[in-house]
């Protein structure tokens, strides 16, 4: 059985990958892509990977019915849209932050506040590897953000295992390709600006410590920096448990949270160059790397994890979710393995 699929926003860059995961997946076909700055133009004029395509971007305002609709727009959109998209399509995968918290109260805090409050009850985040039950049969999927993506896929063994309690101390330092400020990411994401930085720019207060807090139901030390590479979030997580905590447990628990994750790879020292989770390794995948280390001197113990930003952190975790609220195989659409060795990601 195939299902029809439409990607509203498809000229930015996380449209772009939900266009080339969807033209090349099994069980979906791709009817339709909306941009109102390219309409009538081809896809592969704005994503040259997608040239094969004859299929050409068409107006927001003119929906087609399909099976399920991925809208790739920035906040504040998809909540004044949900009613337009949900008649269009049976089931709605949102990758902006619009539907990804719990409460009114939280996006008061944390964003702008939220038009339609009624709806955030149905809404399902998109995780699998967090929320995989509750996702079955989800008819509005909200992607996660892809800085508290690589944290939580980071931390969440630590808490399922019970070697945490959530009263520790959690410092959070995350690094980011210039990709996840989108197509039209500004004066700070063009190459001059960017090439070469170590720039911290959210030392505090970034928006994705709301998921964070939400579902592992612990408050962090946040900051992000912005870094010279195309695609990849990397999270390094400087963790205080209350009490001794050794290589073993850390083993158990990583490996009862994710020995039979399709997409999660524990890269926990060991030989060769690539030691510890590494952006460049998945880049382009929907792989999330997540290793860890211990450092008895201070009681610290120190979490690593990789993503693709625009893959496991967007557009490939939204396919994943889909998958899993169709009943679609997991893996479908999503198999490749990345390239080594590669330039920068």
């Amino acid at each position: 059985m195939s299902y029809t699929a439409s990607v509203v926003g498809g000229s930015g860059f996380t449209g772009g990958e939900l266009l080339r995961l969807l033209d090349g997946h099994p069980e979906f076909e791709l009817a339709q892509a909306t941009s109102r700055s390219k309409e009538n133009k081809t896809i592969g004029h704005q994503h040259p990977n997608l040239r094969h395509t004859d299929l050409r971007f068409s107006s927001p305002e003119d929906l087609e019915s399909v099976d399920v609709l991925f809208a790739a727009t920035p906040h504040g959109v998809s909540m004044e849209q949900i009613d337009r998209f949900r008649d269009a399509a049976d089931t709605v995968v949102d990758l902006s932050a619009d539907f990804r918290l719990d409460t009114e109260a939280q996006y008061d805090e944390w964003y702008d506040g939220h038009t339609r409050p009624d709806l955030l009850a149905d809404s399902e985040y998109a995780l699998p590897e967090l929320n995989r039950e509750n996702l079955a049969g989800a008819d509005l999927i909200a992607s996660g953000g892809c800085n508290a993506t690589a944290t939580i896929l980071g931390l969440l063994p630590l808490f399922e295992a019970d070697v945490l309690g959530g009263d520790e101390q959690i410092v959070v330092d995350v690094k980011v390709g210039s990709s996840e400020g989108g197509a039209g990411g500004g004066e700070a994401s063009s190459h001059p600006e960017r090439s070469g930085v170590v720039r911290p720019y959210a030392p505090t207060g970034h928006r994705h410590e709301a998921e964070i807090q939400q579902f592992l139901g612990v408050d962090v030390s946040f900051t992000v920096h912005a870094v010279e590479m195309t695609r990849g979030a990397s999270a390094t997580c400087h963790v205080f448990p209350d009490g001794p905590v050794s290589k073993g447990d850390l083993w158990s628990a990583y490996r009862g949270s994710y020995e039979d994750e399709p997409f999660v790879e524990l890269v926990a020292g060991g030989g060769g160059v690539y030691r510890y989770p590494e952006p460049k390794a998945v880049a382009g995948t929907n792989k999330a790397e997540v290793g860890f280390e211990l450092d008895p001197g201070n009681k610290r113990l120190v979490v690593f994890s990789a993503i693709d930003n625009m893959m496991k952190g967007s557009a490939g975790q939204a396919v994943h979710a889909a998958n899993v609220a169709l009943g679609i195989e997991e893996t479908a659409g999503l198999e490749f393995q990345g390239l080594h060795p590669v330039g920068a990601p």
